[in-house]
């Protein structure tokens, strides 16, 4: 069921990255939630009949997994096209928060369902709150962008082909890109050999639960600083942030007592909380808005991939090499993959908002073994 969600989010990503820039991106969220509370709203009817099909549900998990697809870069363009650029932060910072407490609360909230309502009034309760957000996000209005006006299969592949044109365009990007690739990675074999080395050494199943609280907190208080946080390098605090993930990995795999291994990830996932907005600032600020959908859509298809990843090879790697290799051998792909960007110019600049093409034609593409500079670095970014 998981694979039937996953595949269709990682093949339709780039394409759903094409229509976010396409289409106003308010239409494209709605089409994707009216969507996704179609599929629960039709998992619930089949559950409350009493029928437990899994063919049905597998074909419904895929459609909201193409749903998340189309829904995940047009939300970004959203952002862009309805909130000034020297706002942006604060509100994706109060984005995250806001997504760190929901993801906090599902979980209780789902199980008091199932046990209140049962699974089928549970999914049809889903599904209404799907169309409630729907109709709420449908409802904004936004900044005209230039988009495409001619269509047919043509048009569409060059534009593809112009995202990727786009994206390689900018080393920034893809290095960050790579870099949390990695941590996602990294992250998968964390999240599964950290429980059974807290459960073995570190005094059982409540010590893991210790440390998965500690981090939730860490992130809703990073998430929330992001925003209050006088950063003049953005793409310094993405680097630092992501790469401090290695301190967790590396207590872990050094077999580190309790406390300090529940600070490690405390501190990761505060790291991980001021990335989140400052990352989506800085790509809604350096991004023309015509490409965002199709440039994004690439930095979402990496996360949706290297997680899954990490979470399926953790158990067979360490069954070669045990639990420290793993882990110790991730904390230095981590940190070197992320802080490998401060070498980079760009890190270092606050370029002005790019919101049409012929402001981010202006930009220098690198020459080989040559550096570039993004156009008008010389004013502060206004966060």
């Amino acid at each position: 069921m998981l694979a039937c969600e996953l595949l269709p989010m990682l093949v339709l990503l780039p394409v759903a990255g094409v229509l976010a820039d396409r289409f106003p991106p308010q239409r494209v969220v709605l089409a994707a939630d009216l969507l996704r509370g179609a599929a629960q709203i039709a998992i619930g009817a089949e559950l409350l009949c009493g029928l437990i099909r899994v063919p049905d549900l597998a074909v419904l998990a895929a459609v909201t997994g193409a749903a998340i697809a189309f829904g995940t870069p047009a939300v970004r363009t959203l952002v862009a096209a309805t909130v000034d650029a020297d706002q942006r932060l604060r509100l994706n910072s109060r984005l995250d928060v806001a997504t760190g407490l929901a993801q906090t609360a599902g979980p209780a909230t789902a199980g008091g369902m199932m046990l209140m309502l049962g699974p089928g009034w549970s999914s049809l309760l889903t599904g209404a709150l799907f169309i409630g957000s729907a109709t709420t996000l449908g409802g904004l209005h936004t900044r005209r962008a230039t988009r495409p006006t001619d269509g047919g299969h043509a048009r569409f592949r060059a534009q593809l082909r112009e995202g990727w044109t786009e994206t390689r365009r900018h080393r920034w990007f893809l290095t960050n890109v790579l870099g949390h690739g990695v941590w996602h990675l990294a992250a998968g074999f964390l999240l599964t050999l950290g429980p059974l080395i807290a459960v073995r050494s570190m005094g059982g199943d409540g010590a893991w639960v210790l440390v998965a609280q500690l981090g939730t907190v860490g992130m809703l208080v990073g998430a929330f600083a992001a925003g209050r946080m006088p950063m003049r390098r953005p793409l310094v605090g993405v680097a630092v942030g992501a790469a401090v993930y290695a301190l967790p990995m590396a207590a872990f795999g050094l077999g580190m007592a309790l406390p300090w291994a529940a600070s490690a990830y405390f501190l990761a996932m505060f790291g991980l909380g001021v990335l989140s907005p400052l990352w989506e600032t800085a790509i809604q600020r350096r991004i023309p808005q015509e490409v965002l959908g199709r440039v994004g859509s690439f930095d979402t298809l990496i996360s949706f991939a290297a997680r899954p990843l990490g979470l399926a090879v953790a158990v067979p790697v360490a069954t070669l090499l045990g639990t420290s290799t793993p882990l110790l051998a991730g904390a230095v792909l981590v940190a070197a993959a992320n802080l490998a960007v401060l070498l980079l110019p760009e890190a270092w600049e606050h370029p002005e908002p790019v919101t049409a093409r012929s402001d981010a034609r202006r930009e220098p593409v690198a020459a080989a073994g040559q550096g570039h500079s993004e156009a008008g670095s010389r004013t502060a970014d206004g966060r």
